[in-house]
């Protein structure tokens, strides 16, 4: 087997137990308190409903309109400034995941903005690194010639 070829078999074990240990201690640090936090959800509505004498569809109904008046901290999602976080998290590949388009047209714009957008972000990431690595290059040469 190549040099190269044992190496990137290496890199993927080593990727793949990395997100293996990861999920591991995530799940630890984490799950304990989602379930709590799921369980006082419940408690919660369960309570509302009984006060307020509310049925399922009414209860839902509620918190789909408190959910969808309580603006992002960042002030409403959707202007520009939202807008453009939204677009660096998509071409970045980072996708938090709270905010993403609701309508159709959101939805499909998003889809070829990506396919086009990661590609470019990517390029963008390369040649930002090539250029740092020449200059880190130029910086060890000069360092060298001056310290002899």
């Amino acid at each position: 087997m190549k040099r190269q070829n044992v190496r990137t078999l290496a890199l993927i074990v080593c990727t793949l137990t990395y997100l293996l240990v990861g999920a591991a201690v995530f799940d630890a640090l984490e799950s304990e308190n989602e379930l709590q936090q799921r369980a006082l959800v419940e408690k919660i509505r369960e309570r509302l409903k009984t006060t307020y004498n509310m049925s399922d569809s009414d209860y839902e109904v509620l918190e789909a309109t408190i959910v969808k008046s309580v603006p992002h901290k960042a002030g409403y999602q959707w202007k520009f400034s939202g807008a453009f976080y939204f677009a660096t998290t998509v071409i970045t590949t980072i996708g938090y995941g709270h905010s993403t388009p609701f309508t159709t047209g959101g939805k499909t714009f998003c889809m070829f903005y990506a396919l086009a957008g990661i590609p470019l972000g990517l390029v963008m990431f390369q040649s930002i690194g090539e250029r740092m690595n020449t200059f880190a290059a130029k910086l060890l040469k000069f360092a060298k010639r001056v310290s002899i």
